[in-house]
């Protein structure tokens, strides 16, 4: 099957466009890392503060050599990853409690919003006074940071869903849980899916 001209046209089009972003994506991080290198080499800025790319490449090949870098790339997997998977699945439970209880919904809507905007970072010290200076404090503020932020998100995407869907499940006396699985939940995929993904970033900014 031929392609006519404009539909060539139209493709190369298309390649030319994202070649163009690829590379100007490389140039920006090129150039963001020679610049960088070169402030450090010449004492623009204080390479105790914000050390070099050779410098990091160097401790990198350091912490190969004696086999830590793996290690501590392990352990900041694993609290990424219970940290992620707990605010998660707390997330998605509270926010499916509070859009099938409207009245505890708007009770607790205020609260949840005053606890997502406290400054969380601030209050480490008090978090490892309180869980102790070990993971489980490192896990803790990660899940203070996402989890909050999760319920929020996902609430909002199940409150948002399509009413005409729900109230003609009503009609047809669908129960609660029916209306959830069948049209709540399946409505708001990409709205969880975007959640996670602010979850995930939310969980390496808390480790």
């Amino acid at each position: 099957m031929s392609i006519s001209s404009e539909r060539e046209q139209f493709l190369k089009k298309i390649k030319r466009s994202k070649r163009v972003v690829f590379i100007n994506r490389l140039l920006i991080i090129v150039v963001f890392l020679i610049g960088w290198e070169m402030l450090a080499k010449t004492g623009v800025i204080n390479t105790f503060l914000s050390s070099s790319p050779s410098e990091v490449v160097q401790t990198t090949l350091v912490l190969l050599k004696d086999g830590s870098l793996f290690h501590h790339i392990g352990i900041t997997l694993y609290e990424v990853l219970v940290s992620f998977s707990v605010a998660t699945i707390v997330g998605i439970f509270i926010a499916t409690i509070l859009w099938s209880n409207q009245t505890l919904a708007k009770i607790i809507d205020p609260y949840l919003t005053i606890l997502n905007s406290l400054p969380k970072v601030a209050l480490g010290p008090l978090i490892i006074i309180w869980v102790g200076a070990s993971i489980n404090s490192i896990i803790f503020m990660a899940l203070l940071i996402s989890t909050f932020i999760t319920i929020i998100n996902i609430y909002n995407g199940f409150i948002s869903t399509d009413k005409n869907y729900i109230i003609l499940l009503k009609s047809l006396k669908a129960s609660k849980m029916k209306i959830f699985f069948k049209v709540v939940l399946p409505s708001n995929l990409v709205t969880i899916i975007n959640a996670l993904k602010i979850n995930i970033s939310m969980s390496l900014i808390g480790m």
